[in-house]
């Protein structure tokens, strides 16, 4: 089977001076041709340091840094081995706990996040090459060898790449994806369009990486926002004039509240993609409004269903409010009791995903896996019905996370985190709300007797063991939780105080 660098190479052949992709708060480029023979030589360059097939490699590496990420993940591949790509918002404490179950060999960094992966190194200690790609002193020697073509052989059952997401047990898991079921556009000869694709996801994530390869795929031009702000956004759309768009929920929300939109152009929009959270109805309305020449659609999918995908046609937005739209062939999608058994139309249950031949799994965790998957049908943990026509319609969660402007965050992490603090006797973390991010993270605290406990105190104890997106931004004390008959916390029972 074909790998992705193979479309890669080819396109490089034929279009080497063409632009592949722009970071736009730099203005600096990378060619097909360049990124082609950069990364041949840092595939090189990495299995003479002694990295061999099957080895991972983590990449913690800034957004800013476009080229040499997407130099470096290429590379990866290249030398046959696994790429690891992390968040960089996470603290050196969080980063250690993936080293520990990556195993990694190699990582990709930059100076600013160097000191993190010291500090998660000394947690998790192991040999590793670390390698600050923007430090010539670094980076140069391993570009020194030929930049011809180069790819150490693996078959589509090994692995390219570990994608870590926050799971229900407060641990992250690694979601193995194989050359087989890593791209959702299959490689062929794209038609050049002139056309262009415009980004502002963090490369680490699901939606991020699914901006490296497929542009080329399809023949555009990335353009790349290392970060989401209004102004920016507007002024790259105006200058660039790309006809299609990523964006998240909270992204949406900015943009709308946001006076400058009013004399904004982006006429130039023909698909404006939303996806990685929920959009309200409403939301979604506003946007279709704003640009009536776009198609807008709220997609629906998840890292562990990897090419799985739903879209709304044009046309459905005003007929089916809500729903997140109909699954892309050869993705299935089925409603669910807890027993599994299929549900009516119109029925709520947990959705579940037919991957397919595109089946994923977590990394080293088969009783997880075993959990998550049923032969070829994904237990999403999201609550849904589908309609007599098929449309899907998400209704909740059942999985105990709060995804907050797209972040997945599990509750039982920062109650983990909570617990560390010797003045907390009970905690429980919720989503609340949010106008702008969708859902907020909110914990409600029961104080150990005879200790007082301030609330900007515990989110400065939380934002020492946790990234900044996972720290409480309310916190409310009481002197106890709700529990049922068997002990188990009432999470639903957690309301916000009345203002």
């Amino acid at each position: 089977m074909p790998l992705q660098v193979d479309q890669l190479r080819w396109t490089a052949a034929v279009q080497g001076g063409q632009t592949a992709y722009t970071q736009l708060a730099t203005g600096t480029s990378l060619t097909f041709g360049a990124w082609e023979s950069a990364s041949n030589r840092l595939a090189r360059g990495l299995v003479e340091a002694g990295v061999d097939r099957g080895d991972r490699v983590v990449i913690h590496l800034d957004n800013e840094h476009l080229e040499r990420w997407l130099i470096s993940y290429a590379a990866i591949h290249k030398a046959g081995a696994v790429a690891v790509p992390t968040n960089v918002r996470l603290t050196a404490r969080e980063l250690a706990v993936i080293l520990a179950d990556a195993e990694p060999v190699a990582a990709f960094t930059s100076t600013r996040l160097a000191p993190v992966v010291s500090e998660a190194l000394a947690r998790a200690p192991r040999p590793m090459l670390v390698i600050e790609a923007d430090d010539p002193d670094r980076w140069d020697p391993l570009q020194a060898g030929d930049g011809g073509a180069f790819q150490v052989t693996v078959d589509d059952g090994d692995l390219a790449d570990i994608m870590y997401t926050s799971g229900t047990t407060g641990r992250p898991k690694g979601v193995a994806v194989r050359h087989r079921n890593s791209h959702m556009i299959d490689n062929g000869e794209p038609r050049w369009t002139g056309q262009a694709w415009i980004h502002c996801s963090p490369l680490s994530t699901f939606a991020g990486i699914s901006f490296v390869y497929n542009p080329m795929k399809m023949g555009m031009l990335g353009l790349y926002l290392p970060r989401f702000e209004v102004g920016p956004w507007i002024v790259a759309v105006e200058r660039e004039r790309p006809t299609c768009a990523f964006l998240v929920p909270a992204m949406v929300q900015l943009l709308l509240a946001d006076e400058r939109l009013a004399a904004a152009d982006l006429s130039s929009l023909t698909l404006v993609s939303i996806g990685s959270a929920p959009l309200p109805p409403t939301l979604h309305r506003a946007v279709a409004e704003l640009l009536p020449g776009a198609m807008v659609t709220n997609n629906y999918s998840m890292t562990e269903a990897g090419t799985a995908f739903t879209y709304l046609p044009p046309g459905e937005l005003d007929r089916r409010p809500g729903s997140v739209g109909i699954p892309l062939p050869p993705t299935e999608i089925r409603i669910a009791d807890e027993a599994g058994d299929a549900l009516a139309p119109g029925e709520t249950g947990e959705v579940l995903i037919n991957v397919g031949d595109h089946h994923r799994e977590y990394y080293r965790d088969p009783e997880a896996t075993a959990r998550t998957w049923s032969g070829p049908w994904l237990r999403s943990g999201d609550l849904g019905r589908v309609d007599e026509d098929g449309y899907l319609y998400i209704i909740g969660r059942a999985k105990d996370v709060v995804i907050r402007g797209g972040n997945n965050i599990s509750a039982t992490e920062v109650e983990h985190a909570l617990y560390e603090h010797d003045a907390v006797l009970e905690a429980a973390v919720i989503a609340i709300p949010h106008d702008v991010l969708g859902e907020d993270v909110a914990a409600f605290v029961v104080p150990r007797a005879g200790r007082q406990l301030d609330a900007d105190e515990l989110r400065q104890f939380c934002a020492e063991r946790l990234a900044d997106y996972k720290v409480p931004r309310a916190i409310w004390f009481v002197d106890a939780l709700p529990r049922n008959a068997n002990g188990k916390v009432v999470k639903r029972e957690l309301l916000p105080p009345a203002d």
